[in-house]
């Protein structure tokens, strides 16, 4: 049913509590993963963003590339993309313009402000994305 999943995380532990989900659903459908982590550099203005941008893509590639040699060590096929802008809108456009069967996130990632809540980001891609999606409460 399910052929490719594509998994946002924001570099929590809280997000990635969907991942034992996703391992068991791409395991009996023979799915691959997509991890996606959209990023964003935040600068002061006047000043050249440039090393910033690179540094959050840096990072998320790293931590992308871990989780990604957790799951291929089960035995599963996945790749990893990191998009740079706005969580929600970077998630429903990655998720349409690409061969996806579900989108799996968690309902919460992110401490403090969290930027995972159901108000947040979740309910936006619940509410627009055309390709099912899997919410699961993150739990610490």
């Amino acid at each position: 049913m399910y052929k490719h999943i594509l998994v946002p995380l924001d570099g929590s532990t809280l997000a990635e509590t969907v991942l034992p989900h996703v391992e068991r659903l791409a395991k009996e459908n023979g799915a691959k993963i997509s991890l996606l982590q959209v990023v964003i550099a935040h600068t002061i203005p006047g000043t050249d963003p440039t090393d910033a941008q690179v540094e959050v893509v840096e990072r998320a590639k790293k931590y992308l590339g871990q989780v990604a040699e957790k799951l291929e060590q089960a035995g599963l096929t996945v790749e990893t993309h990191i998009r740079y802008g706005h969580d929600a809108e970077e998630i429903l456009d990655h998720a349409e313009s690409n061969d996806i069967d579900l989108v799996a996130m968690c309902s919460h990632g992110q401490s403090g402000i969290g930027r995972w809540n159901l108000g947040g980001v979740t309910k936006r891609v619940v509410s627009h994305c055309i390709k099912p999606v899997l919410t699961i409460r993150a739990r610490p």
